[in-house]
């Protein structure tokens, strides 16, 4: 009989990087009530297991080393680590700070998929989940850097996929929209609501909407999913003009 379980195994060994934000903290608890390990990634000072400015590739790669020495091995990688924090002009975006975007959304991203790599290769079910964003597929005025790098992100889900398929390596990604992590709660409402305007549903997703997918594309039931981008968006990316009134 196949194995219909939509969330991992109980067991499995998973390094999570950008573990201390509130998405992480949200995806370790879960993965722990699953039964999963779960070593958590993120910079010193923020009280995750493993510290290290992913930015740095030498730290990076050491990180990643003990993460995998703490479990035993790696079955998993959820790549949730990034900053969103850079806003300018394009016309004045300054270059510096458009390299950084990259360096910690991207770069960063497949330093760390590529440390996990020889793991993994060993791993039980061995997957990737990287975060992307609706940013990477729509634009996003103000954020040019970020949304470039989360772009960057789907080219390198596919990219990995095709190329660690032979290795037994799943790799997708998630594409949310806005989610309701501390950073976006603390916006200024007439902010939040002005993107919201673009969202059918109306709402941002709660993180256990976001937790969700991410246990789902790690599971046997997902098994034959690989080099996917699954948007979660509250309706975001459908066209919305029509003929009625």
């Amino acid at each position: 009989m196949p194995d219909w379980s939509t969330v991992p195994v109980p067991g499995s060994r998973v390094v999570l990087t950008g573990a201390a934000g509130g998405l992480g903290r949200a995806l370790a608890d879960a993965l722990g009530e699953v039964g999963a390990e779960v070593v958590g990634v993120d910079l010193p000072g923020t009280g995750a297991t493993v510290t290290a400015d992913l930015t740095d590739d030498d730290a990076a790669r050491r990180a990643v080393a003990e993460a995998v020495g703490r479990l035993g091995g790696l079955d998993a990688l959820i790549g949730a680590a990034g900053v969103v924090d850079t806003i300018h002009r394009a016309e004045t975006f300054p270059l510096k700070a458009f390299r950084g975007d990259i360096e910690a959304n991207l770069v960063a991203q497949f330093t760390v998929a590529q440390a996990a790599f020889p793991a993994l290769r060993e791993g039980r079910r061995p997957a990737i989940v990287l975060f992307s964003s609706v940013a990477g597929q729509d634009g996003l005025p103000g954020q040019a850097g970020y949304a470039a790098a989360k772009a960057g992100v789907l080219g390198l889900t596919r990219s990995l996929a095709a190329e660690w398929a032979g290795a037994g390596i799943r790799v997708n990604a998630v594409v949310p929209g806005l989610v309701a992590t501390p950073k976006v709660l603390a916006m200024p409402a007439a902010a939040r609501d002005r993107l919201l305007a673009g969202v059918p549903m109306g709402r941002v997703a709660a993180l256990a909407e976001v937790v969700g997918p991410v246990l789902y594309l790690l599971s046997p039931a997902a098994g034959y999913l690989t080099g996917q981008a699954l948007r979660l968006d509250g309706g975001a990316g459908l066209g919305q003009a029509g003929l009625h009134r």
